[in-house]
C-alpha cells in the first residue's frame, strides 16, 4: 500500500520549489495524511485519516470566512479537478469503481442522510425513499452521460454522510452496523485520494486558493 505515497512524495520533492505555497502546503499535508492512512490496516482509521487528506487538498481561507457549506466547497472542487484532468484518469477510476463499491455504497440507505431524517421524525418513510431512488436514478444517469462530476458528487455525499456519523460520535469503532459502509468508502478514497494529489500537482498554475491554516 505504502508504494501509492511513496511514488507521490518523491514527485513532489522533485517539483515543490516550483510550486505555488498554497498548492505546496496543501500537497505536503494531503501527503502526510495519506501516508498515514496507508500504513493503517484498521479500517476506520483509515477512512478517517482518508477523510482528512481529501480535506486538506480542498479546503481555503475564504470557505472559512464565508462558512460556505461544506459540501458546496467539495463539490466545487470535484468539479474543477475533472476539468483539469485532460488525461481523464478520475473518471476512468470512477467508472471502474462504479460496477462494485460506488455502486453498492449508492444502495446504502444507512449513508443516505435524508435516511437517518426520517429516523429523527422529519421526513415520512415515503419521502426518504422518494429521495433515496431520485439520487440513484441521477447517479445512473449520470454515469451514461459520462458525467463525472455529477457522479461525484452523489458519491460523495454519501461519503459525507459517514463522515458525519464516525467524527460527532454516532458510530462505534469497529461497529458490526457499519462494516459494509466503511469498507466501500475506504476503498473509494483509498483509490481517488492519490488521484486527486496527482491532478493538482499537474496543474500548478491553476487557482487553488489559500490554504486553510496557513503556517504561521
Amino acid at each position: 500500500m505504502g508504494s501509492i505515497h511513496k511514488e507521490l512524495k518523491a514527485r513532489q520533492r522533485a517539483e515543490r520549489d516550483s510550486y505555488p505555497e498554497n498548492l505546496s502546503l496543501r500537497v505536503h499535508r494531503a501527503l502526510s495524511w495519506l501516508d498515514r492512512a496507508e500504513q493503517d490496516d484498521d479500517p476506520d482509521s483509515r477512512f478517517i485519516f482518508l477523510w482528512i487528506a481529501f480535506n486538506a487538498a480542498y479546503a481555503t481561507e475564504i470557505d472559512d470566512r464565508i462558512h460556505l457549506n461544506e459540501q458546496a466547497t467539495f463539490n466545487g472542487f470535484l468539479e474543477k479537478l475533472c476539468d483539469l484532468d485532460t488525461e481523464k484518469c478520475i473518471g476512468e477510476l470512477v467508472w471502474k469503481a462504479y460496477p462494485n463499491a460506488i455502486r453498492v455504497l449508492l444502495d446504502n440507505p444507512y449513508v443516505f442522510s435524508c435516511f437517518w431524517g426520517h429516523q429523527k421524525g422529519h421526513l415520512t418513510e415515503a419521502q426518504w425513499k422518494h429521495s433515496f431512488d431520485g439520487a440513484k436514478k441521477a447517479a445512473h444517469s449520470a454515469l451514461a452521460q459520462q458525467n463525472t462530476p455529477v457522479l461525484l458528487s452523489i458519491v460523495f455525499s454519501r461519503i459525507y454522510t459517514l463522515r458525519n456519523q464516525i467524527m460527532h460520535g454516532g458510530a462505534t469503532w469497529n461497529g458490526s452496523v457499519n462494516r459494509d459502509q466503511i469498507r466501500d468508502c475506504v476503498a473509494i478514497l483509498a483509490n481517488l485520494v492519490p488521484v486527486v494529489i496527482e491532478v493538482m500537482m499537474d496543474n500548478p498554475g491553476a487557482l487553488w486558493g489559500e490554504a486553510s491554516y496557513p503556517v504561521v
